[in-house]
């Protein structure tokens, strides 16, 4: 680009820059990426400047409609979001309640005795009967009764973290 038809193209931005980013804002909805439309049309213009005929600005805006089109065809291939700032922490939804409260839950069975927690596990888990826990574990039916109903009791208690005391009714041999 010689320094006469560069001046002409400085001179047509500073006109009608604003003209066209009004334009861009209206097609894109969002400042950034109307800029970047500006942006890119007026460098594809720039290349052909000394070849345009008639109004260039009837041709920077055919070459934006064009861009904005191939980029909203190509966006609803692979969607592609912009935002002006970034979000601090996502909204809290029955998904994170549910995760915390299992996470939580996960803990507290941790925290059970060794036959408390396989009682739970098999029981409420793995949703066996107590004839089956029992003879999974090799104890009695009762046996199983008595640790199911410890260590709901002690989950129900409240979980207080890893210094959970034991029962001390509880049984510890197997």
């Amino acid at each position: 680009m010689d320094a006469d038809t560069e001046r002409e193209f400085t001179a047509f931005v500073r006109q009608r820059g604003q003209a066209l980013l009004r334009t861009a804002y209206a097609l894109c909805v969002n400042q950034h990426d109307a800029e970047d439309l500006v942006q890119n049309a007026l460098a594809k213009t720039s290349l052909r400047w000394s070849r345009i005929q008639g109004d260039p600005e009837h041709y920077v805006r055919r070459v934006m409609y064009r861009d904005f089109v191939s980029a909203w065809r190509w966006r609803r291939v692979r969607p592609e979001v912009s935002v002006a700032d970034v979000p601090q922490a996502p909204a809290a939804d029955t998904h994170d309640d549910q995760t915390v409260t299992r996470l939580t839950l996960r803990a507290a069975i941790r925290e059970l005795p060794p036959r408390q927690r396989a009682v739970v596990v098999l029981r409420y888990l793995e949703d066996m009967s107590e004839r089956d826990v029992a003879e999974a574990l090799g104890c009695t039916a009762g046996t199983v009764a008595s640790q199911a109903s410890r260590a709901l009791a002690r989950l129900r208690g409240g979980y207080t973290g890893p210094d959970l005391a034991p029962n001390s009714e509880e049984v510890t041999s197997p």
